[in-house]
């Protein structure tokens, strides 16, 4: 199956999340990614439960890649990860800045000699500022740009993401400027430098928040609950939470008739959204006694016969098992020769002419150095010298 960007090639210089996040994007998208790896690979193999230099985690980001090893601190490796980006269309890497300077690979010197070349750089702070220096963390990030503030229940300790947004997020920010700079480039014929960072990724993620805060407010850890709109969060039942979200006045009409007090509506405190904002405490605890008289699989059951958005709060395995992303076809199951069947995420993006996919699983290290550097032209001799023995 011929993906989108077919014919396009990645050089994934990234390690543990960020990066390569990003270069599985293009992956599936149908870009041939070289992942170049250290000889010690890349450090997520040896993350959580592995056999060997294989973990489950490196699966998760790098499935559908080629790995090859290159010792970027010997000559003989830089000139080598130089030659293969004369042929490349994209380079990802997530170095603090500075590093690939000193290795004599960033942008301009890579960049003279292929003009063509997208070169995105990941990193924690940027490429300028007075922090550019400083390395990339997740939880720092979230911390710095404000996200930890409004995450977890109000008064309460700090609380990051359940997942690691702001990697994530800098990972999606550089695959959606990679893909404008290709249109860039088709117009052009010029490549360009991509500069994001986590805590960009932070910043640009709290939209609603940074609008609260530009007017004047200081936004909170609220929850569950929405910043604008109430009732929209999670609400106790008999046996547990389900999320509620009848934050406008005709879905929360609807709502107070399901639940038996459609007189609510009349009442001032809850008759606009705003008064129910401002009024959530006291609408959450209503709502709260009325819903404890049945399970949530019973409201669940009438919220939606009534088209009131509502859901459990499922765990990962009642997620993975739910009839609607198994049919959204978000498992995907691969074939690994360490770790065997293996299942990943399948593709978040769906498209009618030319669908991503999952197009292998993750390599092992260095499993595909000799077929890369043939590729590229390097003789025999050339081979040995950057190849561990």
């Amino acid at each position: 199956m011929t993906g989108a960007l077919s014919g396009i090639r990645v050089l994934d210089a990234g390690q543990v999340m960020a990066g390569p996040f990003c270069a599985m994007q293009l992956s599936d998208l149908g870009a041939d990614v070289i992942k170049v790896e250290p000889p010690e690979g890349d450090a997520t193999r040896q993350m959580g439960a592995r056999v060997g230099t294989d973990s489950a985690a490196f699966v998760a980001v790098n499935r559908g890649k080629r790995s090859i090893v290159l010792d970027l601190k010997t000559q003989a490796g830089r000139e080598v990860f130089a030659r293969l980006a004369e042929t490349a269309d994209i380079l990802i890497e997530n170095f603090r800045p500075g590093v690939m300077a000193a290795l004599g690979l960033d942008f301009a010197t890579l960049s003279a000699r292929n003009p063509l070349l997208i070169y995105a750089s990941i990193s924690g702070y940027g490429q300028t500022g007075p922090d550019a220096a400083k390395g990339g963390f997740d939880l720092v990030a979230q911390g710095a740009s404000g996200l930890m503030s409004v995450t977890g229940e109000p008064g309460g300790s700090p609380v990051k993401a359940g997942v690691p947004v702001t990697d994530l997020g800098a990972g999606l920010f550089a695959l959606a400027a990679i893909l404008a700079a290709l249109h860039h480039r088709h117009s052009t014929g010029r490549g360009q430098h991509i500069d994001t960072s986590l805590l960009e990724a932070g910043l640009a993620l709290s939209v609603w928040e940074s609008a609260e805060y530009f007017s004047g407010g200081e936004p909170a850890a609220l929850g569950s609950a929405h910043r604008f709109l109430a009732p929209y969060q999670a609400v106790r039942c008999a046996d547990g939470y389900i999320t509620i979200g009848a934050g406008t006045d005709g879905l929360f009409a609807e709502f107070a008739r399901v639940l038996g007090h459609g007189e609510w509506v009349a009442r001032p405190e809850f008759g606009s959204a705003s008064a129910r904002v401002q009024n959530r405490a006291l609408l959450i605890e209503e709502i709260e006694r009325a819903m404890a008289a049945g399970t949530r699989a019973n409201w669940l059951a009438l919220l939606s016969a009534r088209g009131i958005p509502c859901g459990p709060i499922n765990s990962f395995a009642e997620a993975f098992a739910d009839p609607q992303v198994q049919a959204r076809q978000m498992i995907v199951t691969t074939d690994h020769p360490v770790l065997g069947n293996t299942r990943v995420t399948g593709s978040a993006m769906k498209m009618s002419e030319t669908p991503p996919a999952v197009r292998g699983r993750a390599p092992l290290l260095g499993e595909h150095t000799l077929e890369v550097l043939r590729e590229a032209g390097l003789t025999e001799e050339e081979i040995r010298a950057v190849v561990q023995k």
